[in-house]
């Protein structure tokens, strides 16, 4: 039988981090992880996933850069993106909004809280899919 679960693209350039994120996500969900922003695009493209979690402060291309092209792309400018990250001053996360974000999570960040996000963001889809739907009967 076909794996139901959601497809989740995380990415964050410290192992412990991704770990800790595929722990934390995938009771529930199906977790592929990247190590930069870069390789999330790629993989988000491939995968087409339900969510994405970026980092911000990444090599090669960050959160912000990641998700400004994502959202640009055709392809993926629908999936929902949280950024979590470390920077929690309020131009950090206006910038982050700014960027495309659909959430913003600062670390430390607790495993029950993200779930929460992560459940609420598909709520939020679930829901937009069935007004969608009922303006075309």
């Amino acid at each position: 039988m076909a794996d139901l679960k959601k497809k989740i693209v995380v990415a964050d350039d410290e192992p412990f981090i991704l770990s800790a994120l595929q722990d934390t996500l995938s009771d529930s969900y199906s977790v592929t992880t990247a190590s930069n922003g870069a390789e999330a695009i790629r993989l988000a493209q491939r995968v087409m996933p339900d969510l994405i979690i970026l980092d911000v402060m990444m090599p090669e291309m960050d959160g912000l850069d990641a998700c400004k092209n994502l959202k640009r792309d055709k392809l993926t400018s629908t999936i929902p993106v949280i950024l979590l990250t470390a920077k929690g001053q309020i131009t950090d996360i206006e910038k982050g909004f700014k960027s495309g974000a659909d959430a913003y999570v600062v670390k430390p960040f607790s495993p029950a809280r993200l779930i929460e996000k992560v459940e609420e963001i598909f709520e939020k889809v679930e829901m937009r899919k069935k007004i969608m739907e009922d303006k075309k009967k």
